[in-house]
């Protein structure tokens, strides 16, 4: 920062400071691109910039993003977001220190608001590990994500996930995950029924079929499958003794995965996406191919109407605890490279800009949360998983000046005319947001105001990441102090020991006369309970026994019978 912009200061008066468990009415003072004061009748110095905000809210807003760094987080601050963490995807056997270095090389001179790195682990082996290490120790970065879907290409083995797991654990770093059974999304049968198709299909069977349209995707990626790497992840992760954090929960079974698990009191955090909470499948069978590709993302949309009311209810009682944008906006002409097969369209929906507008709409409008809760799943709860808060995500003296003033009466109606973000769709065309951004702060820089920006590109810092969150480890910690297993201390036993023997076979040197054996069976040593000697073909030893005649019962057994039956 600048020393011109470190000596800015504001005042904003008449509002309501909005935190994730609390609201007051309370003005609020910044300078050097801290918050200073918060509270009514402030005494502060002269030449404070004056922001109204009667009637308004003041909240610290969060995301998680991955875009061009000058265009996505200038959107992000339309949008009411004032840091951005952004996703690096290493390809597979690339070293993952030198895609940092790339990276941090493209987004230092472009960023407009802070920001940070994730870091994906898209193969395992010793160099993998070791560069885990030194990216948490020198680098700043605290998460890394592990997929178990997209094979051949990123997707890990079932022991590599428990080995990363352990290894996040061991450097205090958080473990994302995304959830899908990537062995049978690839090729395997399976069964998946709707309303609108039957297709027991995974994505090499439905391009032998000829479905290679958008329908595709989210035929070859039923919820079932989501669900069960959910719950595998989770128990792997459970063994392993490491927090987890799902990402992308797209549907409810999913979503009863993480809530049971949280119930046994597992540590497990989940999010969602706007997308997944707001939309549905069914755009995936629009008649115009455009339209259906530019939904394409994984996990897909669900066709049932009613799943993102559930995930929207799921962030509301803190099952889901952040949701974010997975923001990659791609170009019609760039998804037309899956024209003629679904598995090349690329995976991605944008959706940064009004991530904010869209969750109050639905979320705080809707009656699935308050506003509370909204800074919880927009901005709290993310800067607790990443050891950020409370210097950010909360208004209190000493914290970050990152503040959005919002307008919840305010309306606006979504458009790609308009948007700041990238890409030529916007997947909430036409609908009409209660509740708009007016003015956004990044470290106590006024960087937005009704419309107008007024940040520079490259003004924003990296923050890099502290490891060990309390939010994700403190409860981990006690866990295993409370579950520690002991051996039982007992006296050693004295008595005799007599070798047992294997069935069928002949150890030790007992004869068949101490030992019965049965023969082998045509499956192994072990007898075949199916299996029997009985037949009644052929000679039968009981042949030479005269046949005796018939007899009448007069007084069966249990009493004679009479009666129509």
């Amino acid at each position: 920062m600048s020393s011109s912009s470190a000596m800015v200061r504001i005042l904003i008066k008449g509002g309501k400071v909005v935190n994730d468990d609390c609201t007051q009415e309370a003005d609020v003072y910044i300078e050097n691109g801290i918050i200073q004061q918060v509270g009514k009748e402030l005494m502060i110095p002269g030449g404070a910039k004056v922001i109204d905000a009667s009637g308004k809210l003041e909240s610290f807003m969060n995301a998680t993003t991955a875009d061009d760094f000058y265009s996505g987080t200038k959107a992000a601050l339309a949008g009411g977001t004032t840091m951005v963490i952004a996703h690096i995807l290493p390809e597979k056997n690339e070293s993952l220190l030198e895609a940092y270095e790339t990276c941090r090389s493209s987004a230092d001179s472009k960023a407009c608001c802070d920001y940070a790195l994730h870091v994906g682990v898209t193969w395992w082996g010793p160099k993998v590990r070791a560069e885990m290490e030194k990216l948490v120790r020198e680098h700043g970065v605290n998460s890394f994500q592990m997929f178990m879907a997209y094979k051949d290409m990123f997707m890990l083995r079932d022991s590599e996930l428990f080995q990363a797991l352990q290894h996040c654990k061991d450097i205090g770093a958080i473990a994302r995950v995304h959830a899908e059974n990537g062995e049978l999304v690839a090729e395997v049968r399976g069964n998946h029924f709707n309303t609108f198709s039957f297709c027991p299909f995974g994505a090499k069977e439905a391009l032998d079929l000829g479905i290679s349209g958008p329908e595709g995707i989210e035929i070859s990626r039923p919820e079932e499958l989501e669900a069960e790497a959910t719950h595998r992840a989770i128990t792997i992760a459970n063994r392993a003794h490491c927090p987890i954090y799902l990402v992308n929960v797209s549907s409810m079974p999913a979503g009863d995965v993480v809530a049971a698990a949280k119930m046994q009191g597992k540590v497990v955090h989940g999010e969602t996406t706007t997308a997944h909470a707001v939309l549905n499948g069914m755009q995936y069978y629009h008649q115009d191919w455009a339209h259906a590709a530019a939904h394409v993302t994984v996990p897909p949309l669900r066709l049932d109407p009613n799943t993102p009311s559930f995930l929207m209810s799921l962030l509301g009682n803190d099952t889901l605890n952040v949701v974010g944008s997975d923001h990659r906006p791609f170009t019609i002409k760039q998804r037309a490279m899956g024209k003629d097969d679904f598995t090349k369209i690329p995976h991605g929906l944008p959706g940064i800009q009004d991530r904010m507008s869209v969750i109050w709409e639905k979320g705080v409008i809707g009656g699935k949360m308050d506003e509370n809760r909204f800074v919880a799943v927009t901005s709290s709860n993310a800067a607790k998983i990443y050891n950020l808060y409370p210097r950010k995500g909360r208004i209190i003296p000493g914290a970050d000046a990152d503040v959005v003033v919002w307008d919840p009466e305010g309306s606006k109606t979504i458009s790609v005319d308009n948007q700041v973000q990238g890409g030529d769709v916007n997947l909430y065309e036409g609908l009409r947001c209660h509740g708009v951004p007016l003015v956004t702060i990044s470290r106590g820089r006024l960087v937005y105001e009704n419309g107008i920006f007024t940040c520079a590109e490259g003004s924003g810092k990296f923050c890099p990441l502290r490891t060990f969150p309390d939010y994700l480890y403190k409860k981990m910690v006690q866990r295993e102090k409370c579950q520690a297993v002991k051996a039982v201390e007992r006296e050693p036993y004295t008595g005799d020991v007599v070798p047992v023997l294997n069935s069928g076979k002949r150890d030790f040197g007992v004869s068949d006369l101490d030992t019965p054996t049965r023969p082998c069976t045509r499956h192994g040593g072990v007898r075949d309970l199916q299996e029997s000697s009985f037949s009644l073909s052929g000679a039968q030893i009981d042949d030479k026994i005269p046949k005796r005649s018939s007899a009448r019962i007069l007084a069966p057994p249990g009493g004679r019978s009479s009666g129509i039956w």
